[in-house]
C-alpha cells in the first residue's frame, strides 16, 4: 500500500497531524505542488492556499468540517512553490483509531486546470465574455474616435482663438486669457491621454504591450523591460482581457507608484496567460483593496476601482488576480487567465 500511494503520480495523497501540519508525502504531491517531502513535511499545509483563503479562514475551516462529517471536499484555487496558482479538486478525510481518536487527516489533490481550461471553451459564459469584450472595445474605439475627431480639435480651435486674442489685448487682460490657453492646452493633452487608453490592442498581444510600454517611458521617462515566453499569440478575447489589465497596472505604476522601473512579464502556463506586473516604487498599505471612504480623493478613488476592475476583468475571464508588495518594497500584480479558444455556435458564427 505504501509503494502504491508513493508510485501514484497524478495525485497528491498526502497526510496531516490533527493541526494540519504535513506528515507524509508522495511523488506525485511533488509533481503537483512542485515541494520535495524534505522541504514540506513539519509545513502547515494552509502554504497551498491563496493568500485570500487564508486570510478567510479556508484552511482551518475544511479541517473542522472533515472532523465533524468524516469528509470535505471542494474545488478551488491552490498555489505551488513557485508561486503559481493551479485549479484543485481536494478531498480531506479524517482518520480514527479503534478508539474513535481523531489522529490526522488525509488529503487528497488533484490538478484540473487543463480541465477546467478546456470545458470554458464550451462554456456559454465564455461566449457571452467573448461578445462582452467585443463590445466593451466598440464602444471604447467610438468614445476614441469622438474624443479626437471632434473634442480635441474643438479645443485645439479655442486654444488657438484664445492665442490670437492675447496677442490683441493689452498686457493686464492678456495675461489672464494666457492662463485660459494653458488651462485648455492641459485639458487637450488629458484627453489625448484618455483617446489613446481607449485604443483596441494592436496586432499581436506583445506588441501592444511594447507600444504601449513606449508611450509610457515617453510621458514619464520610467525604465521598462518586457519579457515574453508565449507558446504561441493567444485568442482575441485573452489578448484584450490581458492587455486592459496590463495597461490599468501601468497605469497605477505611472500615477500612483513613484517608481523608476517597471517589469511585466508573459508565459503560457496551463492552457492560459500567466503574467506579473513589477516595480521597484512605493509599495503597497496593507490593505490594497479598502472600502472607500466617505470622501475619498479622486486619485485614490481611481486606484481603488482600478484594481477591482483589474481583479473583475480576470476572474470573469475564469482566472485569477492578486496584488502583494510592502510600503517602500514595490508592488507586483500577477494573475493568470485561459487561452482557450472559445467554441464557435453551429451556425459557424464567430463568438
Amino acid at each position: 500500500m505504501r509503494l502504491l500511494v508513493q508510485s501514484i503520480l497524478d495525485y497528491a495523497i498526502f497526510m496531516l497531524d490533527p493541526r494540519g501540519v504535513i506528515v507524509s508525502w508522495n511523488v506525485g504531491a511533488q509533481r503537483i505542488k512542485g515541494y520535495s517531502a524534505e522541504e514540506i513535511i513539519g509545513t502547515h499545509f494552509s502554504v497551498f492556499y491563496p493568500p485570500e483563503d487564508v486570510a478567510a479562514g479556508r484552511p482551518a475551516k475544511g479541517l473542522a468540517e472533515a472532523a465533524a462529517d468524516g469528509r470535505w471536499e471542494e474545488e478551488g484555487w491552490r498555489v505551488r512553490k513557485d508561486g503559481t496558482r493551479f485549479w484543485a479538486s481536494v478531498v480531506i478525510t479524517a482518520l480514527y483509531d479503534d478508539g474513535g481518536g481523531l489522529r490526522g487527516f488525509g488529503k487528497v489533490t488533484r490538478d484540473l486546470t487543463e480541465r477546467r481550461s478546456m470545458s470554458r471553451a464550451l462554456d456559454e459564459r465564455g461566449l457571452l465574455l467573448a461578445r462582452l469584450v467585443q463590445a466593451q472595445e466598440r464602444e471604447r474605439r467610438r468614445i476614441a474616435s469622438g474624443v479626437h475627431d471632434d473634442t480635441i480639435q474643438s479645443m485645439v480651435a479655442v486654444g488657438m482663438r484664445l492665442r490670437t486674442w492675447a496677442e490683441k489685448l493689452p498686457e493686464e487682460h492678456a495675461a489672464e486669457v494666457r492662463t485660459l490657453d494653458e488651462t485648455v492646452e492641459a485639458a487637450v493633452n488629458r484627453l489625448r491621454d484618455l483617446a489613446f487608453s481607449l485604443r483596441p490592442p494592436a496586432e499581436g498581444l506583445v506588441e501592444s504591450l511594447a507600444a504601449y510600454l513606449d508611450q509610457v517611458k515617453a510621458g514619464t521617462g520610467l525604465t521598462h523591460e518586457l519579457r515574453a515566453d508565449l507558446d504561441g499569440e493567444p485568442p482575441a478575447e485573452t489578448v484584450v482581457t490581458v492587455y486592459r489589465i496590463c495597461q490599468e497596472a501601468l497605469t497605477n505604476v505611472r500615477k500612483h507608484a513613484g517608481a523608476s522601473r517597471v517589469t511585466v512579464e508573459l508565459s503560457s502556463l496551463d492552457l492560459g496567460v500567466h503574467v506579473t506586473v513589477q516595480d521597484d516604487g512605493a509599495g503597497l498599505e496593507p490593505s490594497p483593496l479598502p472600502s472607500p471612504s466617505p470622501s475619498p480623493s479622486p486619485d485614490a478613488e481611481a486606484r481603488h476601482f482600478g484594481l477591482i476592475e483589474m481583479r473583475e476583468r480576470a476572474e470573469a475571464a475564469g482566472g485569477w488576480w492578486h496584488i502583494r508588495g510592502t510600503p517602500g518594497g514595490g508592488t507586483t500584480v500577477e494573475f493568470w487567465v485561459p487561452a482557450v479558444p472559445l467554441a464557435r455556435r453551429d451556425h459557424g458564427e464567430d463568438p
